[in-house]
């Protein structure tokens, strides 16, 4: 993490990631496709609040599904991408086909790496979850077996193999989750680059516009018109028992997944509640 010398008030305390791990600066020409702005706006209307400028950016053609099986590839560079918080690696199949991966932390260039039914248990391999043993932590993970990874590929994140029971593992994930995912299914090994991203300290109003965030109002400096918090003599409190969003729904530590929803039922332990 490098930290800079308060010069500047929007200096003091500001913090950046170090990208020594990072050896190539511009993409991969035949992996990357023009990404246009929606701005969280749909059919001219803002659809999503609190979205819109920020840097123009490319997308970056990504394998979540590696399903290239028993073909090994090398390492050619570590990236970074725009578009999500941790590296992503270049890597290059023994038949010269070019891929994006989620690199793990301690891949390097020149690292061989291999996606088999059965596999050593390296970073960045991937292999089947029944094949995984117990205490192994893990990322990109299928929910279901063939549709590649959509669990578990954040920087800094990985999940932990806790059993293995009548044809599904057991895995705890970063948010304290307790879950049964059919053991065909297939898990990377190791956990994600980059987990110094989530203590950076961005420092000043502009950063955040460039990563295409716009301001954020409190509903309790509005007016009752625009907001249920709105209104009030001075620095009021919000005048109700439990807070709401702006269109009068429940706020806060409020369940939102479906009571009857079809995965219940691979749900061992519920995730932590966040305390306020």
């Amino acid at each position: 993490m490098k930290l800079y010398k308060p010069t500047t008030p929007a200096r003091r305390g500001m913090s950046k990631i170090e990208t020594k791990e990072v050896t190539r600066k511009k993409p991969e020409k035949s992996l990357v496709k023009a990404k246009p702005k929606k701005a969280g706006r749909g059919g001219g209307k803002i659809t999503t609040r609190h979205k819109g400028g920020g840097h123009k950016k490319k997308y970056r053609l990504l394998d979540f599904k590696r399903d290239k099986i028993d073909i090994p590839a090398k390492v050619s560079s570590i990236e970074y991408d725009p578009n999500r918080s941790s590296f992503i690696a270049l890597v290059i199949y023994a038949d010269g086909e070019k891929r994006y991966i989620l690199a793990p932390n301690g891949l390097k260039v020149g690292d061989e790496i291999i996606c088999s039914k059965i596999s050593p248990l390296k970073a960045g391999n991937r292999l089947l979850l029944k094949n995984i043993p117990v205490g192994t932590a893990v990322y990109n993970i299928e929910l279901i077996p063939g549709k590649g990874g959509q669990l578990v590929r954040s920087a800094g994140n990985y999940a932990t193999v806790v059993a293995q029971e009548g044809g599904f593992t057991h895995l705890v994930f970063p948010s304290g989750e307790i879950r049964m995912i059919k053991d065909q299914a297939m898990a990377s090994i190791g956990e994600l680059s980059n987990p110094e991203q989530k203590i950076q300290k961005i420092g000043k109003a502009g950063r955040t516009r460039h990563l295409g965030i716009r301001p954020t109002v409190r509903g309790s400096a509005m007016s009752p018109r625009d907001h249920p918090h709105g209104g009030g003599e001075g620095r009021s409190p919000i005048g109700m028992k439990h807070p709401k969003t702006l269109w009068g729904k429940p706020a806060y530590g409020v369940k939102t997944r479906k009571k009857n929803k079809h995965s219940n039922k691979f749900i061992i332990k519920r995730r932590k509640k966040k305390k306020r």
